[in-house]
């Protein structure tokens, strides 16, 4: 009895020293506690105690405020702490809107591992602090963005016309606004894309310069051309207060993604969509090619330095990027992710967008180039080849503009080739308009040198010698690249009823003939060492053959 009574007491003992441990733990010793108990305000120290921000209409209750004193509202921390620092200058008021609307963790936690949400099974851990920008893409969709070489053409224009002089932006800038008897300080700039600027900023300029009366103010100014006018409201267009965002967007619009992936309201379907890729489970992506610690920026990095390392079976292509387009690419990629919120929370950009259908890449030729065909086409439109795929034929040879008129390069893009990569560009929801599609044909023949096509004066159809001698020659010569029945292989299928529909037989007989360069189809007028020169009768039988397949059977392009 008495064993009992001792155990019993010693367990009780046990279990007070259990819930005082717990509780000093709770009070005293957290992280948290220490870094409040260092903390000081102008009037002295500041009450230990757990901040928190609420938003109940966003559904967020934050504390982090209880570490990062500094952004915690109504409280200026003037103790040299890390955590005393206060966040920097952005859109949104942290007081607002908190803090994991943002940047992600866990809100109500307070111990820094579970805050920052670096534990086993929390999906959305806090983005990498050079990603952070990356976060605005939670509501903010940046419209109209141009290519990387626009995009840095436009930023160039504005300092080359020393816009910085007066006008800050992104917390750069202003030079001349110390000076107030000047009257040269213009507004700070950092924001226009989010919240306009005025449409007739220029006139307004020469109008106040010719005012003014003063000096400086006639030489600081001075007429600016059109183009450059241009480019200076394409870059006011696109400022948001995340420049980072904006230059990983141009580099995304720039190596051809959008031709076989969905972004938002526009991409191709050949690959996954990716308008909300930033918010993978980082948890559940595999790591095993993967150095450095086991987050979604680092999977996403590798992805685009070898693809097939992170998905078994990718049919991604290696697209020999640099370092750095690889990590403007991650930043966007972290970008795609969406938070419900209420109309009232709703951006205007992300309305535009949703509501409207406007687009978030520049509707300019080149930008629409970059951005859907490159990376098939290459940059220069002279075709790519990659490891294990057929090969993307030139559409800037000279062979193939000549042969090919504006109809049957704009037919092409607004109807594809079924049953290939070719997606019907002009004939998808919110695919690209007729507008659109005009100025892209022009935009290949400018990149082609400008060759014109060379009218035929002969009907679109004008072959017709025997077919059975046609798929003689067929069979020998063709069948190893376009499939045995036209079906396509290596080759593009010629059994397609898109393809003949657009082709007219000069177009065939001629490719026939010269081949197309950029790809492994030679020119078969020309004979090689293993097989002699076919005559002109020989390639209008196989012409004569080419119609034939496409007007019996299954359409392999379907």
């Amino acid at each position: 009895m008495k064993k009992n009574k001792y155990l019993l007491l010693l367990s009780s003992v046990g279990v007070f020293a259990l819930l005082v441990y717990a509780a000093v733990s709770e009070n005293f010793l957290k992280e948290w506690h220490t870094i409040q108990s260092q903390a000081r305000t102008t009037e002295g120290p500041i009450d230990v105690r757990l901040r928190q921000i609420v938003n109940p209409s966003l559904g967020t209750t934050d504390r982090c405020v209880t570490c990062h004193l500094g952004m915690s509202p109504g409280e200026t921390i003037v103790s040299d702490l890390r955590a005393a620092s206060a966040h920097p200058p952005v859109v949104h008021s942290p007081a607002e809107m908190g803090c994991t609307t943002c940047h992600g963790g866990q809100g109500l936690a307070t111990e820094r591992l579970d805050a920052h949400g670096d534990v086993e099974f929390w999906p959305e851990p806090m983005l990498p602090a050079r990603f952070a920008y990356a976060s605005c893409g939670t509501c903010h969709v940046p419209l109209e963005v141009p290519n990387s070489e626009r995009f840095e053409l436009a930023g160039r224009t504005f300092e080359r016309l020393d816009c910085y002089s007066c006008h800050r932006l992104d917390g750069r800038g202003g030079t001349l606004r110390t000076s107030p008897s000047t009257g040269m300080e213009g507004p700070d700039l950092s924001q226009t894309g989010i919240r306009g600027f005025d449409s007739g900023w220029y006139q307004g300029h020469i109008a106040k310069s010719e005012e003014s009366g003063s000096e400086l103010w006639a030489k600081s100014f001075r007429e600016i051309s059109e183009p450059d006018q241009e480019l200076l409201n394409t870059f006011l267009s696109l400022q948001m207060g995340a420049p980072r965002l904006i230059e990983a967007k141009a580099t995304y619009n720039s190596v051809g993604c959008a031709g076989c992936h969905v972004t938002g309201n526009f991409g191709g379907e050949i690959g996954v969509d990716l308008s909300r890729v930033g918010e993978k489970d980082p948890n559940r992506l595999n790591y095993s090619a993967i150095e450095g610690d086991h987050s979604l920026s680092n999977w996403v990095a590798q992805h685009f330095r070898l693809p097939l390392s992170t998905v078994e079976g990718s049919q991604m292509p290696d697209l020999a990027l640099s370092d750095d387009q690889i990590d403007l690419l991650t930043f966007y990629m972290l970008s795609l992710r969406r938070r419900s919120v209420p109309d009232i929370w709703l951006p205007k950009d992300r309305v535009r967008s949703m509501r409207f259908g406007v687009r978030e890449f520049s509707s300019d030729p080149e930008t629409i180039y970059k951005a859907v065909c490159s990376a098939c086409h290459g940059a220069n439109g002279g075709g790519m080849r990659y490891p294990g795929l057929a090969p993307y034929p030139s559409i800037t040879s000279r062979e193939f503009l000549e042969l090919a008129s504006d109809e049957f390069i704009a037919a092409t893009i607004t109807k594809g080739r079924p049953g290939r990569a070719m997606l019907a560009w002009g004939e998808r929801e919110n695919g690209l308009t007729a507008e659109e599609v005009g100025a892209l044909v022009a935009y290949i023949r400018a990149l082609g040198n400008g060759v014109d096509f060379i009218p035929d004066a002969r009907p679109r159809h004008w072959a017709a010698r025997d077919p059975r001698n046609g798929e003689t020659i067929y069979r020998a010569n063709c069948a190893g690249c376009h499939g045995a029945l036209g079906e396509g292989g290596e080759g593009p299928a010629l059994k397609n009823a898109a393809f003949m529909d657009a082709a007219t037989d000069t177009f065939l007989f001629e490719t026939i003939a010269q081949g197309r360069s950029g790809t492994i189809m030679e020119g078969f007028k020309t004979p090689s060492p293993v097989r002699q020169a076919l005559t002109d009768s020989e390639i209008e039988s196989l012409v004569t053959y080419l119609r034939s397949l496409s007007a019996s059977g299954k359409d392999f392009g379907k």
